[in-house]
């Protein structure tokens, strides 16, 4: 299974693309495999942009969900009746029109996170506007209501655009191989993104910064930090600090160290450092930088950590956060799609398994089962 698309971050340095570039020219890396020139950048902008808006009909789907459905569960559902609105993308085998649905789903994730947001608030869906930036009208969609003007943070929208960039791929993850063994059968692109959606939606995946917030509510004081310290420190209690450590990476998270200064960047920005959660998570990571069981062991504080601090600074609720992690991803999904479809060797995938189970088993009739 050939796997370029993958491999293109990695080939940059992280820090590299998150100082200089933003998230739409990682996009563009992504799927043409190099970094845009300046013609190339607007007109890959352009294109992208011309896609936010979502079918008017599309709206009405929302009804259909109860207002306090979690938002993954609205994503995965109005994602895949997206192939209702464009037929022309399932035919997968036409390049012209695997990109032309790659654009959309770029375009358009950050729409439908943010109408999920808003029905969950019960508040009118703001419509995309096509004279901010990606980062910037995502949280425009999110935060602005019709009754007054609302103007973007510069630093927030730098701080979501970092958060996009550091999410937008990473290896053959399970919603990335998800996306691959539905792509693999010839469905269309809606369906196979719905499907990584789905994966993605399972706590031992994308609901890793979710987790964050829900372990510093259990502390839920701060004198009770030191309480909480020992018993990460006990290998009998099954109580773990969330957002420490990597399974990938067995010493610092690089993506970390970026994120670490976008976050006090942005708690300062909005003066939030001593909301009581928030100064738990400060003194978390204080301790575990310092506290030679937590060095000793690399147990630093990882990407999760941070991105889940800044996004509940910013204000998303905690239901959202795994929605922005899809709205990252999809161009890691949808580069990965795309390319296993120029793959001449490409086969439907078959996972094989070994049977466990009885070898011989004889027909009971119903009336003589026990």
């Amino acid at each position: 299974m050939a796997m370029q698309a993958s491999c293109f971050i990695a080939a940059f340095r992280s820090s590299s693309l998150a100082e200089h570039s933003d998230f739409l020219e990682v996009c563009h890396l992504l799927l043409y495999g190099d970094l845009p020139n300046a013609q190339e950048k607007l007109a890959f902008e352009k294109g992208v942009t011309n896609h936010t808006m979502l079918h008017e009909q599309v709206n009405f789907l929302f009804r259909g969900f109860r207002r306090d459905a979690h938002p993954m569960a609205l994503m995965v559902g109005v994602v895949g009746a997206l192939s209702a609105f464009y037929p022309d993308s399932s035919d997968v085998e036409d390049a012209q029109q695997r990109m032309i649905a790659s654009y959309r789903l770029i375009a358009k994730m950050p729409t439908i996170a943010a109408m999920a947001h808003k029905w969950s608030l019960g508040q009118p869906f703001v419509y995309p506007r096509n004279d901010l930036g990606y980062a910037e009208n995502f949280l425009h969609m999110m935060f602005a209501v019709p009754c007054e003007p609302y103007h973007v943070n510069p630093i927030l929208a730098r701080a979501m655009d970092l958060i996009l960039i550091l999410h937008a791929d990473h290896e053959q993850n399970a919603s990335t191989s998800t996306v691959r063994l539905a792509g693999s059968s010839g469905a269309n692109p809606f369906a196979c993104i719905s499907a990584g959606i789905a994966c993605l939606w399972g706590p031992a995946h994308g609901g890793a910064n979710e987790a964050v917030l829900e372990m510093l509510e259990e502390i839920d004081s701060f004198d009770r930090i030191p309480e909480f310290i020992e018993r990460a420190k006990d290998k009998d209690d099954p109580f773990r600090l969330m957002g420490f450590g990597h399974r990938v990476y067995k010493n610092y998270d690089p993506r970390a160290k970026i994120m670490r200064e976008t976050c006090h960047q942005v708690l300062d920005e909005l003066g939030v450092r001593d909301e009581p959660l928030l100064k738990i998570a400060m003194e978390l990571e204080k301790i575990a930088l310092d506290d030679a069981y937590f060095v000793e062991r690399s147990l630093y504080p990882n990407v999760d950590f941070y991105s889940g601090i800044i996004l509940r600074a910013m204000g998303i609720p905690r239901g959202l956060f795994t929605a922005v992690f899809a709205v990252a991803r999809t161009i890691g999904w949808i580069s990965q799609w795309s390319e296993m479809h120029t793959d001449p060797s490409q086969k439907i995938g078959r996972p094989r398994q070994v049977y466990t189970g009885a070898t011989q088993y004889e027909y009971v009739p119903l009336d003589q089962r026990s």
